[in-house]
Parts: structure tokens; sequence; C-alpha cells
């Protein structure tokens, strides 16, 4: 293996020496061979296009079109000529008994290993993917997918017949396939879809980070980790989406399920192939570097590295370049990697190299640590481990690591260990309980207690929760909220904390938690009761979640003082549940929650509270003045009379004015606005929305002894009441502010005026003359005339069969045609020949008849 001495080291260690690698503190997470024997001939003569591993063999594709079945030492055990180009996919069914192949020239054969029966297919396109249902071998789910220009689904009948289904098609080439139990997941250029078979519905759709790469040279790579765990990874980026089941209420017309992207990040190199490693991931990476001695770009070996996805990042765990056969000569799209799940072994193939990744085990690192001298450090790895089988006995090696921990007084760290060490054996588990119960550290062992399927006596939890409520209000209520309801009895506890209220009534804490077990419990009134005393932000989604519309009625107030916005809110969305009458009825004794709401309402829709239209006036008027005029605009069903009379008792200037002109009472709004506010500028304005006439004469007789404002009307009624009428009537030697400016503008109101005249009068006459020009240009255009044509008047075809001899056809501008003979004497029509049709449409129905007699 001297070709993989250098796999293990990250690129920037490639020019230590052995010395300088030797030294090194940091243990490699994975160990490397080649895949040899069999292999190393076919890839002498062929290259690997692509390969599938099973947990009892391999099924490799090369590309000349053979596919070779392998153990797992490499050695062949059989092979298939399928055809005489590239194969791009093969797979094969949980079982391994069936498998499917697809290659670059549209063939497709899906058949058993044990028969030859099966699906023999030849499209006129390639076949770049190919997926069998994972249970294929059983009767009922003879179902496989094909890739191409389109996905689609094969399924067998009970005549024994493949019957086809479009998947999807219409955005590219499907570049890449997999299926995991009931859902099937494919990539092409624009995203990766993912569509589940049992309910017969696409649920998601990920559009592709990196539009900028070409999906041909970085094609995406996906991978499944558990049966709702989709890994992408595409070009630089990541991504890991959990299909999650929707909640029955919120289904309607969406699918069943749906998808999160809980982890998404950016990788420093392009991504060519996926596996996961417990939580983590295996990554297969292309690598480009700049030489420094030559001007082109060069492609560097590749790199296998595990990482540790976070929601937005990722940490590196270890990182190995990889020193693959011609790997100078690769791209991104010859690399895939495939993984073993039963055994974590991971397969890197190229086209002319296959190397075998292993996870290190314990035994490996125990190794490890005796070569590099740390010989403390091997004992307590051989006493912590659980595969190590062959040296001790694995539970007594943990327990006496956990004694030994607890001797040290490393609690935690014990406690911890406990998860790994008892495992699922459950009398161990109550025995350290006890323990450490003995030695005062039950708030030690309690997070890492067995809380699912496998569980301890409800006795073992409450005791530890007791244990928390005597010293520790906070501890109590953390796992109150991380251990589910079922682990103990409810109403125990709930009594318990119940009499620690008595003796502290306002903790806020234990009431929390009592709420949190009311709800468990689903005692809902009574967990409402106590979020709303504490005035806790939960209490909406409490009451949304679970329903509670019927419970609130009475507690309106309660929710409003609270939190104002978010209580009318909710009160508005849910009018099905909550009538608007029995809000109104509970916030009639506190007038200003009463306004909130009914002004909202308002806002919403401005119909549906017009019987508390009149009782809004008041409201408006004591709490919120400055939408008092906006309501009485918006209103049509707003009593004007009781309206103007509180806005007269509390003398608003404004909203009385607009009351008054709203009922038609303009001069006494007008009157208002001149002495009551004193404002020639709104007078003017008021005088120009009513343009009336009287208004006008009333403003100018009110203004003529006051300088300020015929200053204003001067300035402003040019458009509106002809300035000479008000000028006229000024006394002569009265002093009026501004007065030349004033006239100036007059004059450079009617100067705009006139070149506006004549700016419009250009424009008729330009657009006229446009017009013109272009009817004479449509009338001067040729008419085709073809055997086609037919005369208007007898319907016959308007040129005749035999040319050669003479006729005679009017063509008319409107293009409709007429055989000459067909028409009226010029001498019997005055004014000369005209379009029959034409006119008869002027004239109105049965002129045209009229005319054809004539």
């Amino acid at each position: 293996m001297s070709e993989l001495e250098e796999q293990g080291r990250k690129p920037s260690e490639e020019s230590t020496d052995e010395s300088e690698e030797e030294d090194s503190e940091e243990e490699p997470k994975l160990k490397y061979e080649r895949l040899a024997n069999g292999v190393t001939e076919i890839l002498q003569q062929d290259a690997a296009s692509c390969m599938t591993v099973h947990d009892k063999f391999l099924a490799l594709g090369t590309h000349f079109g053979k596919v070779f079945l392998l153990d797992i030492q490499g050695n062949v055990t059989q092979k298939y000529e399928i055809s005489s180009v590239k194969i791009n996919q093969i797979s094969l069914d949980e079982s391994g008994e069936h498998v499917g192949i697809c290659s670059e020239d549209g063939k497709v054969q899906v058949f058993g290993l044990y028969t030859r029966e099966g699906f023999h297919e030849n499209f006129d396109c390639p076949i770049k993917v190919v997926a069998l249902h994972p249970q294929f071998s059983k009767s009922n789910n003879k179902q496989f997918v094909t890739g191409g220009n389109k996905l689609l689904l094969y399924e067998r009948n009970w005549l024994n017949r493949w019957k086809t289904s479009t998947l999807h098609e219409g955005e590219g080439t499907i570049t890449n396939v997999k299926w995991r139990a009931n859902l099937i997941a494919w990539a092409n250029s624009v995203g990766v879809k993912i569509y589940d078979i049992s309910s017969k519905q696409r649920i998601t759709n990920v559009l592709r980070d990196n539009t900028s790469l070409r999906p041909d040279m970085y094609p995406c790579s996906l991978c499944w980790k558990d049966n709702t765990t989709l890994i992408i990874g595409w070009g630089s980026s990541i991504k890991m989406c959990a299909v999650k089941e929707r909640d029955p209420t919120e289904i309607r017309d969406l699918p069943s399920r749906y998808v999160e992207i809980v982890s998404a990040f950016e990788t420093e190199f392009f991504i060519s192939g996926l596996a996961p490693l417990a939580d983590q991931l295996v990554t297969l990476y292309f690598v480009k570097e700049n030489s420094e001695h030559m001007e082109e770009e060069f492609r560097a070996r590749p790199r296998l590295d595990i990482i540790q996805p976070l929601p937005e990042s990722c940490e590196e765990i270890s990182s190995d370049a990889l020193t693959v056969r011609n790997f100078q000569e690769n791209e991104c799209r010859d690399y895939r990697l495939e993984h073993s799940e039963g055994e974590s072994l991971f397969y890197i193939i190229s086209p002319k190299d296959i190397v075998v990744a292993k996870e290190r085990d314990q035994d490996d690192h125990i190794d490890w640590l005796l070569d590099k001298k740390k010989y403390e450090e091997a004992l307590m790895a051989a006493e912590i481990s659980f595969k190590n089988i062959k040296r001790h006995d694995v539970q007594k090696i943990g327990m006496a690591y956990i004694n030994h921990l607890v001797e040290k007084k490393d609690y935690d760290t014990a406690a911890r260990k406990c998860q790994k060490v008892l495992g699922k054996n459950m009398d161990l588990w109550e025995n350290e309980v006890y323990r450490f119960k003995t030695i005062g550290q039950l708030k030690a062992i309690s997070q890492y207690l067995p809380r699912g399927d496998l569980r301890l006596r409800p006795a073992i939890y409450e005791m530890i929760l007791h244990e928390f409520l005597k010293t520790d209000y906070e501890g109590f209520a953390t796992l109150i909220r991380e251990w589910p309801g079922e682990l103990y009895n409810n109403m125990t506890i709930v009594q318990t904390v119940t009499d620690h209220l008595k003796k502290d009534p306002t903790n806020s804490i234990l009431l929390t938690t009592l709420a949190e077990l009311y709800t468990y419990d689903q005692r809902y009134d009574r967990a409402l009761e106590i979020y709303l005393r504490l005035r806790h932000k939960d209490v909406y989604q409490l009451i949304h979640k679970h329903n509670l519309f019927s419970s609130i009625e009475d507690k309106i107030v309660l929710l409003m003082d609270f939190d104002k916005e978010k209580a009318v809110d909710m009160l508005l969305d849910n009018e099905d549940k909550i009538s608007t009458d029995r809000v109104v009825e509970e916030l009639k004794g506190r007038p200003e929650l009463l306004h909130v709401y009914l002004h909202k309402l308002f806002k919403r829709d401005h119909h549906k509270g017009q019987k508390y239209h009149e009782r809004q006036i008041s409201l408006y008027a004591e709490y919120d003045r400055p939408n008092l005029l906006p309501f009485l605009r918006d209103s049509t069903h707003c009593p004007l009379e009781k309206a103007l009379e509180i806005c007269q008792q509390r003398h608003f200037v404004e909203e009385t004015v607009f009351l008054l002109s709203r009922m038609g009472n303009c001069r006494r709004a007008l009157q208002m606005i001149m002495e009551e506010l004193g404002d020639v500028d709104k007078a003017i304005e008021f005088a120009k929305e009513q343009d009336d006439a009287e208004l006008w004469e009333d403003l100018i007789s009110y203004s003529i002894d006051k300088p300020p404002f015929i200053t204003g009307l001067l300035n402003n009624i040019g458009t509106h009441v002809d300035p000479i009428l008000l000028i006229h009537r000024i006394k002569e030697g009265m002093e009026i502010p501004n007065l030349r400016d004033s006239l100036v503008k007059i004059l450079q109101d009617y100067n705009l005026q006139i070149l506006l005249r004549e700016g419009c009068k250009k424009i008729l006459v330009a657009d006229s003359l446009s017009l013109l020009h272009k009817m004479h240009r449509t009338q001067m255009r040729g008419v085709r005339v073809d055997e086609e044509n037919i005369c208007e008047a007898c319907h016959v075809t308007i040129l005749p069969s035999d040319t050669a001899q003479p006729f005679s056809v009017v063509v008319f501008h409107c293009r409709h045609m007429f055989h000459k003979e067909c028409l009226p004497s010029p001498g019997t029509i005055p004014g000369g020949q005209y379009c029959n049709i034409c006119s008869a449409k002027r004239r109105g129905p049965g002129s045209g008849i009229l005319d054809m007699k004539k």
C-alpha cells in the first residue's frame, strides 16, 4: 500500500517528512486501503463510471458498458455485458436480489441476479439514473424509476405488465435519484425534489444555490441519512433536509408532509460525494489549486473530510488528502462516494482507482495510543471500550470506570457514561439512580435518564423531581419541560407543586410549571387562569393551540390588559368563535379598551360594526381625537346630527366644518373656517373643493377688509375666479402685504394659461397632420388579389378560371372587392361608385340588398 502512505494528512502537511508525521499528536479518524484483486485488472483495461454497495457484495459499472459483481475484497463473481457505452447508474434493492442498470445509450434493465427475467427497454435518449424500490423483491413493491429528460415511475400490475407514469419533466435532465422507504429524491439543473410514493404527492423543491456552476460538471450529490433525513451537496453548499409530518389541522390542500432545512452551510471546496457517519458527515471534495510554477490550473488530490454539521456552518473533525491514481486528470464529476451502512465502509470511486475508507475502531485507537507511548490514556480507553471484547468484559469495565469517576467525585462525567455503559439494562439503571441518591447527586444523573421507549419506573422520576423541588425550582421547571409527561404520575407532581405554592403562593416559576403540568393533563382552563395571572407570553399560543376561545369569553378584559394589540388581533381573527357583540358586552365597563377593539374592527371592515358607529363617535372624541375625522370621512353609517352635536359640544372646529359641509351647510362651514380658524388657505381650499360661486362671493366679502386674506386670495384664486373682480373691490388706499408679488403671480398665471393653450394647439395640429399622413400612406398601399378572394356581391371567386378572357375588378380602400358588372352603374348613383358593404353598414340593415337590386 505504498501509494496510500500519504493519505491521512491535511493538504497543508504534504511537505512534511515522515519523522514529522510520526511525531504528530493528531490521531487519524479513518484508515484506508485500495480495492484490488479483480478490480485492478478491470481498471487497467476499462474505467469505473459508477458503483453501488451492498452488505453482501459490490456492483461496479464501467465506461465500456460492463457491470461486474464483486465480493468485498474486489474479486469478480459475475460479469454482465450491458452496453457498448458508459453505465450511468446501478441500483440494488435492500435484499440484494434485484438490480437496475441504465446506460448512456438509453438502455434500462431491471432483473433478478438469480434470473434474467425482468424489464428490458431501449430509450431514444441517455438514461442517467435508475432506482429500484428498496423492497423491490416483494411482490407488491415491483416499482422503479428512471431519469433522463423526465422522471418515469414503472409499476407492474396484476397482469404482469409494466405501467408507466411521469413524476416530473420540463426542467432539464435528471442527474441523480435516491429512493429511501416511501420517499424518492431526485435532482435536475433547477434543484432537488422529493416525492412521497405512499401519498403520490411531491412535497418539496429545494433550489440549488451555486447557479453559476455547470450542473453537468459539478453534479448534485444526494444521500439519505435515515428514512426522513436527506443530505444534499451541490457545488460548495450542503443542506440537511428533514421530512416531517404536517399537523392534520393544517393539511387542507397541502401535502401531508413538508421539508424543513435544519442545516445549510458553505464549504471550502466542491462536493463530489456525501455519506452519513452517526451525527456527522463524510464529505468527498474535489480540490483545485493554483501552481506557483505553472500558469494553468491543475487538479490536486481529492479530500475526504469528516465534518460536524451546525445550523449555519460546520466544524471540521478530520481531513485527509487521498492519492488516487490519475487524480491529476480527474474532474469533480469523475468522483463518487458510496458507503455501507452496516460496517461504516466508505468507497471512493474514480475512473482508475477505488479506495476503501474505514472508521478506526477502539482497538485502532488503543493501538495508536500505545504507539505514541501514551499508556495511561490507553489504559483508560481500554477500560471504557465497548468493542474491545477480546480482552475485557464490556459491562464490567464500564462499571469499573463509573466507580472510578464517582470516587474522583466527577459525578457529571460518571452520570454521562451511564448512558453508554448501562444501555437498556433497566435494573442497573435503577441501582445507579439509588446510588446517586445515596451520595446526594440525583441532579447529576437526572439529565441522562432513559426517556424514550425504554424507561424506568415512574417512582424513579418522581423521586428526582421531588429532590429538585426541595432546592432548585429552576431545575425542576427545566425537567418538566424536557421530560415527557408519561414518565411520571402527573397528578402526584401537581399535588406536590400545589403544596409548595401554599408556602410561596406568588412564586412565578412554580406557577408557570404548574400551568405546564395542567396543560399536559389537558386541564387547559386552569392553565389559562395561571398564564393570565402571570401575564405570560404563552397565553395566546395556548388559546390557539387548544382552541380555548369558549374559556376566554369572560376573560377578555384580562387579555386586553395584558396586551391590547395581540388580544384584539386574536379576537378579530376568530369572530366565528367569539362574536363582536360578546366582546362589546364584556368591554362596556372599560370604554378605553372598547375603543381599541372597535377602532381595529372599523379598520378591517367599515361595515361590520356599523351598529356601534354612533357609540364610536364619543369614544373617538374622548380617547382618540386624531382618528375622529378619518372615521367620520370613512363611515357611511354614522348619524351626522349626533356627530355634529358632539363635535360642537367639544368645540372640535375641523370636525364640525367637515360635518357641516357633508350635511350641505357649506356657507356655515366656510364661516367657521374664516372666523374661528382664521386660515385663509384652508378657506380657499374649501371653496375650491365645493366649486360654488356663492361661496367665493362670501369668501371675498369676508376678506375684503382684511389685507392678509386679500393677499391669500390674490395668490390662489386665479384659476377659479377672475382676479379683476377682487381687485376692483379693494378699497383705495388699503395697504396689502406683498401686493406687487401677488399681482406678478396673477400675470404669470395668465401667461402660463396662454402658453398652455398655444402648446395644446400645436400638439393638436401636429397630431392631425400625422394622422392625415398615416391615412394617406394606408390608402396608397397595394391590395393583393388572388384566387382566394371572392366578390362581395355574387360570392364567386374574384378572378375567373380562364384568365385569358377579359375581366374587370373594382377594389375599394376598405379592401372589399367586386366584379365591375356586380356594381351599379356609376351613372345611376349620385356621387359615383361606392362600396355597398360599408355603405349598408352606415345606413342600416337591408340597405345593401336594395343597392344590389338597383
